[in-house]
């Protein structure tokens, strides 16, 4: 029996390498890309032939199909948890998130099959976790007319995915089942390391890949230091060896880089930023989408190597790193909600350029702009990658949500967030903040009229909480993630977003003719108000010559105004 064992130990490897393995991108010589029943059916296929490879379901989409994960663990062990307390370094790779980039698609499929055939190999401390195809609605909804720009494949998915979302503004506020089923595998996993593979458009240059990365001062502390000291450089340094010259994520629209450019900021609405907020060392990769589809495959799969090396040979350091983080979080007392980008001081990069110039345009005779690929340049161009924190927020204790918002504590409870249930009515002193002032967008963005520049008041008030309300305790490792969603002026908080915009809507009113008798009675009895009318009524003559103003400003001022109106239902324990 034992030499049977061995005989098939040798032959199974020999067996499997005999049949088809070869994707639809191998066997187009890189002119075609591979369907979603194909990716997923090929990793069916690698599953079961493959017993260090592991296909899972989890969550849905919005186009009707479950989310996938695959694992690739050659101890044949895919319990995350048994796998993290064995120290192992976990990368997560997520692959078609805008299915006319789908690089990362045909590279990831040529990968885990090259690790099966031990054609390359995965270091001991190593597992890699990928979604094959993140965007399912967009990547059905295939055209050769997408991305009209772009050099190949000959068709490929649309950016938008079943409700024509962009997957990538939708990480926080999770409109789609998409992000609710990635928020789950993303907790399940933990990722150390975070790839999420892109195809770039913009300006022409001769680089074939470029990098977006976790900005290193939002990400913070030691972990962005390692980041933006050894992180970054030694994948540029891996990736030189193996011929490409990396640059960072061309932030540069409009006109020409040869001036420099200014590091993307990832708001935790990108993929790089929420998973900044749980301590994950998050990449965005962009290929440039004038190079050839096999040149821009060929270093997506590179770069996945680059990732693998890196960090099994760091893995120590980053173990140590996101635990130190982890737990410095649950005690850290302030917390930056938003961040500039600090002119004043700048890194310089070797850019590979192309010289542009400007000609009449064939359509309006206007001028247009065009990069002459006959006149390559190199030359260090200035990156402004200093980011200042501003507008800190110290946390409360805990924070209460009553249970009626249910749209965010779903995604609390989806990102795994540590609460307990009041179990009984229970009155308690609270923070409690008024929104004064915020802008809203004139056209929807990405489903929402998004809230800016929002502006609040605070006081102190003892409110009653119904059993069943949500108690959040701040002394966890979602503290980060609490205070972004939590915290009303943060960019990409839920009030930002609109899960409350009902408050901003009065739903008590009044009589006029009514109200001037009950009004004038109720004032004749609160000298401190009618004093606070009269100094608005002097600091402001539109007011003083309104007496529609001024009933409204006693109505509110009085016990006759609903109290929820304009307050923010989070309230904040101190």
């Amino acid at each position: 029996m034992r030499k049977l064992c061995l005989l098939l130990a040798v032959l199974f490897p020999l067996l499997a390498t005999a049949q088809d393995l070869t994707t639809r991108y191998e066997k187009t010589n890189g002119e075609q890309t591979a369907t979603y029943q194909e990716v997923i059916a090929y990793y069916q296929m690698l599953a079961k032939r493959f017993p260090q490879i592991h296909l899972q379901t989890i969550g849905n989409t919005d186009a009707g199909f479950p989310l996938h994960l695959v694992t690739y663990s050659p101890s044949r062990n895919f319990n995350y948890q048994q796998l993290r307390a064995q120290n192992k370094r976990i990368i997560l790779i997520n692959n078609g998130i805008h299915p006319g980039e789908p690089d990362g698609i045909d590279a990831s499929m040529m990968l885990i099959r090259d690790l099966a055939l031990k054609r390359i190999t995965l270091p001991d401390n190593i597992i890699l976790a990928l979604i094959p195809v993140y965007n399912i609605g967009g990547a059905l909804n295939r055209s050769p007319y997408y991305r009209v720009d772009q050099n190949g494949p000959d068709a490929f998915g649309s950016r938008g995915n079943a409700q024509n979302l962009d997957l990538n503004r939708d990480f926080i506020k999770a409109d789609s089942r998409n992000a609710l089923a990635f928020q789950q595998i993303y907790h399940l996993t933990d990722p150390d390391v975070f790839i999420d593979n892109h195809v770039s458009n913009g300006a022409d240059y001769q680089h074939i890949m470029t990098l977006l990365a976790t900005q290193h001062n939002k990400l913070g502390g030691p972990m962005g230091d390692f980041l933006h000291k050894t992180f970054e450089p030694g994948l540029y340094n891996l990736m030189k060896t193996k011929g490409y010259d990396l640059v960072p994520y061309v932030n540069h629209f409009g006109s020409t880089p040869d001036s420099g450019w200014t590091e993307f900021a990832d708001g935790p609405r990108y993929s790089s930023g929420y998973t900044t907020l749980f301590h994950t060392f998050g990449f965005v990769p962009e290929t440039h989408m004038l190079k050839p589809y096999p040149q821009r495959v060929k270093a997506t799969y590179a770069l996945m190597e680059c990732f693998i090396k890196f960090t099994s040979e760091h893995s120590e350091e980053i173990k140590r790193l996101r635990e130190a983080a982890k737990q410095a979080v649950c005690t850290q007392e302030r917390f930056p909600l938003s961040w500039n980008v600090d002119r004043s001081v700048h890194d310089s990069i070797v850019f590979r350029g192309y010289t542009a110039g400007y000609k009449p345009s064939a359509i309006s005779g206007q001028p247009r702009l065009y990069y002459d690929r006959s006149a390559p340049y190199v030359k260090k161009v200035k990156f402004l990658n200093t980011y200042t924190a501003e507008n800190f927020v110290k946390k409360p204790a805990a924070y209460i949500i009553p249970q009626g918002w249910w749209a965010v504590i779903d995604r609390l409870k989806n990102n795994q967030v540590q609460y307990v249930t009041l179990k009984k009515d229970t009155t308690i002193e609270v923070e409690v903040y008024k929104i004064t002032e915020y802008q809203s967008y004139n056209k929807p963005f990405e489903k929402h009229y998004l809230h800016t520049n929002v502006k609040v008041s605070s006081s102190k008030d003892s409110i009653r909480f119904r059993k069943g309300d949500i108690y959040i305790p701040m002394n966890q490792t979602a503290n980060r993630y609490l205070m972004e969603v939590l915290e009303p002026t943060a960019p990409d908080s839920y009030f930002a977003w609109n899960f409350f915009d009902t408050i901003l809507g009065q739903k008590e009113g009044y009589s006029p003719y009514v109200f001037e008798d009950t009004g004038a009675e109720w004032l004749s009895h609160h000298p401190e108000v009618k004093q606070r009318l009269e100094q608005k009524k002097a600091a402001d003559s539109a007011f003083a010559k309104s007496g529609s103003a001024q009933l409204e400003f006693i109505f509110l001022n009085s016990p006759y105004a609903e109290p929820e109106y304009m307050r923010y239902p989070v309230y904040r324990v101190l």
